[in-house]
């Protein structure tokens, strides 16, 4: 099971990381202004988005969830790069060093991915996906309160494991919907 979990992963991983690439030649690396209670925001918009898609079983903007799932990745993986970034780092990044980043940050959620996978079992693949999106909304709320208390918790991880879980999360959403099984569309509007 490993060997398919590796598989879907990395497929679903690599469409991600070609979006960002992509909007990174497009814009830069814009995304370099947002403080991270403002990531953290960005990607609760994008999770609340499928709960209420979910919920009411209709849209009316074309974006539909998977697009979602995949921008709350990519802005998990900024927010994990700007957590490393030293304080000195200037706004525009070379494209170089921003690729490196992001497989930096994807490859270490990966392990965390393939450690939790060997304790629990593969468990996600018998939840619902509207259970992963509750999940991802929870985490939102736990870091927006880690963000609030400035990062003073007593007995909590700190906002990098919530965003590494968010992100696999979103990780697991796409696999169960397919998107680690069929070539997707481009989509111009998702981070």
């Amino acid at each position: 099971m490993q060997n398919q979990t590796q598989h879907e992963y990395d497929a679903v991983i690599g469409h991600c990381r070609k979006l960002f690439l992509a909007k990174s030649h497009d814009y830069g690396t814009a995304w370099r202004i947002m403080r991270l209670p403002s990531i953290t925001d960005q990607i609760y918009i994008k999770a609340q988005r499928i709960r209420s898609i979910q919920e009411k079983g209709t849209q009316r903007v074309a974006e539909g969830i998977d697009e979602e799932f995949v921008a709350i990745i990519n802005y998990c993986l900024i927010a994990l790069m700007q957590l490393h970034l030293p304080l000195e780092a200037p706004l525009e990044l070379p494209l170089e060093e921003v690729t490196a980043a992001y497989d930096r940050e994807v490859n270490t959620t990966r392990e965390l991915l393939f450690a939790k996978n060997h304790d629990y079992g593969e468990a996600w693949r018998h939840m619902r996906v509207e259970s992963i999106t509750d999940i991802i909304l929870m985490k939102l709320h736990r870091t927006k309160q880690i963000e609030d208390l400035a990062g003073q918790t007593k007995v909590s991880e700190g906002v990098e494991a919530n965003y590494r879980d968010m992100l696999n999360y979103a990780v697991f959403a796409l696999i169960k919907r397919g998107l680690a099984a069929a070539p997707q569309p481009e989509s111009a509007h998702t981070v």
